[in-house]
């Protein structure tokens, strides 16, 4: 079993730069598939970044491109998103996920393990 813990999240302003962080239980996280998700309110879960170490393969979606930046440290078994550039749509709340099944896969019900997910509001 896979424990996915986020932190970093909060209120920015439009224009800043936030850091989220997940904290993973797994030593062998290093093969494992890893994501960051995000849904809005009233909205449906969709991924931001998806990474698969076997591969070397990342997926960034549409308005993640330029933007954020997803960052792995085995040794310390985290896994980031730097996230640039921030703007009111990206206000949502932001989950770390985890899966042991490839080949990578972008839609949320393919991925097995989640974190709670952190709170990232961008206002004015």
């Amino acid at each position: 079993q896979v424990q996915l813990v986020e932190s970093g999240g909060g209120l920015v302003q439009p224009g800043d730069s936030l850091r989220l962080s997940c904290a993973s239980s797994e030593r062998t996280r290093s093969a494992l598939l890893m994501a960051w998700f995000r849904q809005a309110p009233g909205q449906e879960r969709e991924v931001v970044v998806a990474t698969n170490p076997r591969t070397d393969y990342t997926y960034y979606a549409e308005f993640a491109r330029g933007r954020f930046a997803i960052e792995r440290d085995v040794a310390k078994n985290a896994l980031y998103l730097q996230m640039n550039s921030l703007n009111p749509d990206d206000t949502a709340k932001y989950f770390c996920a985890a899966s042991n099944a490839g080949p990578l896969d972008i839609r949320p019900s393919k991925w097995e393990y989640w974190g709670q997910g952190t709170q990232v509001t961008v206002s004015s």
